[in-house]
């Protein structure tokens, strides 16, 4: 019984630690539509821009090529060997040329410590991708959530 408990305690103290390098959301989370110079765009073309390019905030993203939308935010606590984050990305069903139906697009990012924000977009570069209704944001590191937003493509 004493063994037991003694691992218990240890176990606990392990989550413990764990509990404290856990990454946080530091501030408000910034969401809307990316602002892009005004241009005429190609399929497949994708624009590429600072970290720091402002946005619009709306829930509401024209459906058309070039527009860029998301979330950027502020995480604490990062560290580069931790639980990387996982974007994903619920879509209202984008149709590939392969015929292949994707209501979902997932991405596993690395922790950059080093970065001051970190950005969650979807850029529409091909005409397939533009796809009207919901399109749901989330942001996970493990099982836990850390950010989320709905977008409507209209």
């Amino acid at each position: 019984m004493r063994l037991f408990n003694m691992g218990a305690l240890a176990a606990l103290g392990l989550m413990s630690g764990l509990a404290v390098a856990e990454v946080r959301v530091e501030g408000p989370v910034e969401y809307g539509l990316f602002e892009t110079p005004p241009r005429e765009v190609q399929p497949g073309e994708r624009v590429l821009l600072r970290s720091n390019q402002p946005i619009q905030p709306t829930s509401e993203i024209p459906a058309r090529l070039g527009s860029k939308f998301g979330l950027r935010l502020t995480l604490s606590g990062k560290r580069e060997d931790d639980t990387p984050l996982t974007l994903l990305y619920l879509t209202p069903g984008v149709i590939t040329p392969d015929g292949q139906r994707h209501d979902r697009f997932e991405v596993v990012q690395k922790l950059a410590p080093g970065a001051t924000q970190d950005v969650m977009a979807f850029e529409f570069s091909e005409h397939y991708e533009v796809v009207p209704g919901e399109w749901h944001f989330l942001v996970f590191q493990g099982d836990r959530k850390l950010a989320e937003q709905r977008f409507t493509v209209r």
